[in-house]
């Protein structure tokens, strides 16, 4: 039996205290432009006074009405809610439109024509439709999300190996039977690709449907800032979506993983 040895590839000490050094002397330098006076407190506010409203609104619900974490939690609802819709309707049309023509000439010219358009654009009829709660928000995430779901499902079908398509139409394969054998697996690299690219866009148009119509959220947070003109409230808002947003990254990337692990077995 051979015995194979497991290679163990050390990242060097420097490689590992650069990100660390990097980030400090980023903030360092943040810290001194404000507290010089190179760029006024008003517009823009050291990381100190950031750090010091971060723990303060883990308990205090002024000036904008709820605390930290419920503004996080409520932003987090609406990303998903809109998530998993635009998931459950664009991964089944983009792999649908991708293998049936038929699918692809009854809804590409209308997704082709809806697709150039941003979805802050809808924002107006929206709160027409559904006003400033829920279900209006959802709408804008999921249209957000919907475009990359449709095209990364679409490319991947199309990527779909034409031999391995022969091979199983000269060994009598369905064109159904293809689809769910052939297409669907190959498709599966872009189809998680999918995953995080649309929760990129679902995250940024929450952000901007919550900035124009909102009572709660991280993006309603950023515009009592702005509204109050407390440029502390503007940073620690932004830091909190991008938190928020790379923590729910990181998770999905982990699940990707699994899944993709369980599939190769």
């Amino acid at each position: 039996m051979t015995a194979y040895r497991e290679v163990v590839v050390r990242t060097p000490l420097a490689l590992k205290i650069l990100p660390i050094v990097s980030v400090a002397t980023f903030f360092i330098a943040w810290e001194i432009v404000v507290r010089t006076g190179v760029v006024p407190d008003t517009m823009l506010a050291a990381p100190t006074t950031v750090t010091q409203l971060l723990f303060d609104k883990f308990t205090n619900v002024d000036p904008d009405g709820a605390l930290l974490h419920q503004h996080a939690w409520v932003s987090i609802q609406e990303a998903f809610g809109g998530y998993f819709l635009a998931l459950a309707v664009g991964l089944p049309l983009g792999l649908a439109m991708g293998w049936f023509n038929v699918a692809e000439g009854l809804a590409r010219p209308i997704f082709e024509i809806i697709r150039p358009i941003p979805p802050v654009a809808w924002i107006p009829l929206t709160i027409f439709w559904f006003g400033i709660g829920l279900p209006g928000k959802i709408f804008i995430i999921w249209l957000g999300g919907l475009v990359p779901c449709v095209i990364n499902a679409y490319v991947g079908v199309k990527m779909t190996n034409p031999t391995l398509i022969q091979m199983a139409r000269t060994y009598g394969a369905s064109d159904w039977q293809i689809f769910r054998q052939l297409c669907i697996p190959s498709a599966l690299p872009m189809v998680f690709g999918a995953l995080q690219i649309a929760l990129a866009c679902c995250w940024t148009n929450l952000v901007a449907a919550e900035l124009l119509a909102a009572d709660a959220g991280l993006g309603f947070m950023i515009t009592m800032g702005r509204r109050l003109a407390m440029p502390e409230m503007v940073v620690l808002g932004m830091f909190m979506v991008g938190l928020t947003g790379a923590f729910i990254g990181v998770i999905i990337d982990r699940v990707e993983k699994r899944l993709l692990a369980g599939i190769r077995r």
